[in-house]
């Protein structure tokens, strides 16, 4: 019986070698920063923008894991959960600018999953476009997508849909609350970033 377990233990060693050295070959990463940005911006050119600017910086961990730092702003007139669909508009408008961490994991091929968290400062403008108020917003997203690689895998396009969630919204303006009230504090919404490696 020890013969035996030291053959079972001596075998699990050699093999645990054999595949660890061939998965720390494939775990090489090439590339492993990158910058990018959502291709959404070029909404910024029509009628009515919202302002919207979204600038990414990401480190590739392994070749499924990758952690990244991004800037966020944007501006908009009625409440986030029924936007483009409310049914009544805010005495003015909120611009945001925020500074989120995120965690990506690859799961196979380009197939990945997204989370992240964004702290929002929130700036308050009354109808003559006059800042009255600050507030703070935390915001969550999970993200399911698929990564497109061109060029030598140098850049990618990053088509996905994202829930988003905002559990602490502080400092809300009484008009501009009353108005939120009751509306929904998640949105399902696509998102379609683009990218470099280096």
């Amino acid at each position: 019986m020890k013969k035996f377990s030291l053959t079972v233990l001596a075998c699990a060693v050699s093999l645990t070698m054999v595949f660890g050295q061939n998965t720390t070959q494939k775990e090489e990463v090439e590339y492993k920063h990158s910058i990018g940005a959502s291709a959404l911006m070029l909404y910024n050119f029509f009628e009515d923008p919202a302002d919207y600017y979204l600038l990414t910086y990401g480190y590739q961990l392994t070749k499924k894991d990758r952690v990244f730092v991004e800037y966020n702003t944007w501006k908009y007139g009625e409440p986030m959960g029924t936007y483009g669909h409310s049914e009544e508009l805010y005495p003015g408008f909120i611009r945001t600018h925020g500074i989120g961490i995120g965690y990506q994991r690859f799961h196979w091929k380009g197939l990945f999953t997204t989370g992240q968290a964004t702290n929002f400062l929130k700036q308050y403008y009354d109808e003559n476009d006059a800042k009255f108020q600050k507030g703070y917003q935390l915001y969550l997203q999970l993200a399911v997508g698929y990564r497109l690689e061109f060029f030598k895998k140098r850049f990618y396009i990053e088509p996905a849909g994202a829930l988003k969630y905002w559990p602490i919204d502080t400092n809300i303006p009484s008009n501009f609350a009353s108005i939120a009230e009751g509306t929904p504090k998640t949105i399902i919404e696509p998102s379609l970033n683009i990218g470099f490696k280096f």
